[in-house]
């Protein structure tokens, strides 16, 4: 090759290699454009509204799904499944729960989990990604158990306003006052308080509340874990068993009341209902998948520790006699202030907890009534109305389907208190297909994970495993919910 031809081709590459270089720094420019544009914007790319939450939002709303009410009654699941079964159930519901949860979180976007196109609920993450009308069966499960949750959150906040007021009615009178009192009053004031605070539009707005939540749901948590410590401390802490054995129960009780104590772990372990609209509330970037990915860790790890701290010290402090929630009813009664404050943090909790639980039903009956009347002014029309510098929007049709929809699960509370056995129900009915079947069916689609491979054996295995649990729970609350169907009168309940 001559050296003219050898310096004609150096300066060619010389030129490209720089033509390269440039390229790059004008993509970049124009990424770092987009970005600083999309921080000014109040819409992200897709048109939708500016997303805001992050890692620590997530997982206050994560949190305050999972640590509520139900982790009083870990001590009695303790007491039915001994030490044994017990913590090791705890611990595997959590990995399992994890593990399933990461998985959805892929599930986000479709087909590329950080760069597809975004599935704003569970609903349509399903239909995108399994086809058919698999989604009308999500739909249906995720929904029914969201209102199911609902009532008893209505249940469980009245039952802690009588607490109180049973608590003080002790401390005054004695332990021998029947000290009765209606729930009724209590849920029709909850009811009005979920009224004003179910005008927040959506998780977008729900941060502040979830914090709010997440922090007294560890507040009444310590409570009964020291209240338990403190008891065993002093020396008065009952026996207790590896395998749970009580011989005040009949086997066949017994059976029963193991089997609701699988459902209630897994029910209050389970967020996968929410999960997506949780991760629809992240700005981006990061990529919302590895974000809630951080948040379930985060939340999870969160869950495991107070889940076991309440299990363990309440089971050592009441052993066999393990009542059906520590803080309420025949569980501690002294010191009573202390009692109080514990379940005034509870109804604090239940009342964001509400919130964030029936968010996703707000959000697919309005964004379905959106597509359907899109140029009515009264579905779609946001008017704002302003108090000095406080602004705030409101919307005809959330004002109204909302008051609506509060005020129905309001007055099934208050005609079935015996509604936490049909809870027990639809949670059985909902953890399996929502927390474990569709996220290893999705993730088998998405990844085209070929049968009869190692991996798919594994993974249809602990599918399986959990279907048969959720059935034999299914099983047990049909049965006690038969059993409750003869003991109270619709709208007559009394604590």
């Amino acid at each position: 090759m001559s050296s003219n031809a050898r310096n004609l081709g150096e300066v060619e590459f010389s030129l490209n290699w720089k033509s390269i270089e440039m390229d790059e720094q004008m993509q970049n420019e124009r990424q770092r454009e987009v970005e600083i544009a999309n921080e000014g914007s109040l819409v992200d790319d897709d048109g939708k509204p500016k997303r805001t939450g992050t890692t620590w939002t997530a997982s206050a709303h994560i949190i305050t799904a999972v640590i509520g009410a139900g982790v009083l009654t870990l001590p009695w699941v303790m007491a039915q499944l001994g030490w044994i079964l017990g913590v090791s159930y705890i611990i595997i519901i959590s990995v399992v729960t994890l593990y399933t949860s990461n998985l959805l979180a892929d599930c986000y976007r479709t087909p590329d989990p950080v760069t597809g196109k975004r599935n704003r609920t569970y609903m349509e993450a399903v239909k995108n990604i399994l086809g058919g009308k698999m989604h009308v069966i999500c739909g249906i499960v995720q929904y029914a158990n969201l209102g199911g949750a609902a009532i008893g959150y209505t249940i469980t906040t009245s039952i802690s306003v009588v607490s109180i007021r049973k608590i003080n009615c002790f401390h005054k009178w004695g332990t021998e006052d029947p000290c009765h009192f209606s729930n009724n009053p209590y849920m029709i004031g909850l009811g009005i308080i979920e009224v004003f605070l179910s005008q927040i539009p959506s998780f977008h707005k729900l941060s502040w509340l979830s914090i709010i939540a997440a922090i007294t749901s560890f507040g009444y948590s310590f409570i009964g874990i020291g209240l338990s410590l403190a008891t065993i401390i002093q020396g008065k802490g009952m026996s207790t068993s590896l395998i749970g054995e009580s011989k005040e129960q009949y086997s066949g009780d017994k059976l029963w009341n193991m089997l609701i104590a699988l459902g209630n772990v897994a029910l209050a372990s389970s967020y996968s209902q929410i999960a997506i609209d949780i991760q629809d509330s992240l700005k981006s970037p990061p990529p919302e998948n590895k974000v809630m990915k951080r948040a379930n860790k985060v939340g999870i790890f969160s869950m495991a520790i107070i889940f076991l701290l309440c299990a363990c010290s309440g089971y050592a402090a009441f052993g066999a006699n393990t009542p059906g929630s520590i803080l309420m009813g025949s569980g501690f009664k002294e010191p009573f202030w202390l009692i109080d404050l514990a379940n005034v943090f509870l109804i604090v909790h239940l009342v964001g907890a509400y919130q964030v639980i029936v968010q996703p039903i707000f959000c697919v009956v309005e964004l379905l009534a959106g597509q359907r009347w899109s140029n009515s002014n009264f579905i779609s029309k946001e008017y704002s109305i302003g108090i000095g510098q406080m602004k705030s929007n409101f919307n005809l049709f959330r004002i109204i389907w909302r008051t609506i929809f509060v005020t129905i699960i309001t007055v099934l509370a208050m005609a079935m208190p015996f509604f936490n056995e049909m809870l027990a129900l639809l949670g059985a009915m909902g953890y399996w297909p929502l927390t474990i079947y569709f996220p290893i069916a999705m993730y088998i689609a998405k990844q085209k994970i070929k049968r009869q491979t190692i991996k798919w054996f594994g993974l249809q295995s602990l599918n399986f495993i959990f279907m048969v649990v959720s059935l034999a729970v299914a099983s047990a609350a049909i049965h006690g919910l038969h059993e409750a169907f003869h003991k109270y009168k619709p709208f007559m309940y009394k604590l």
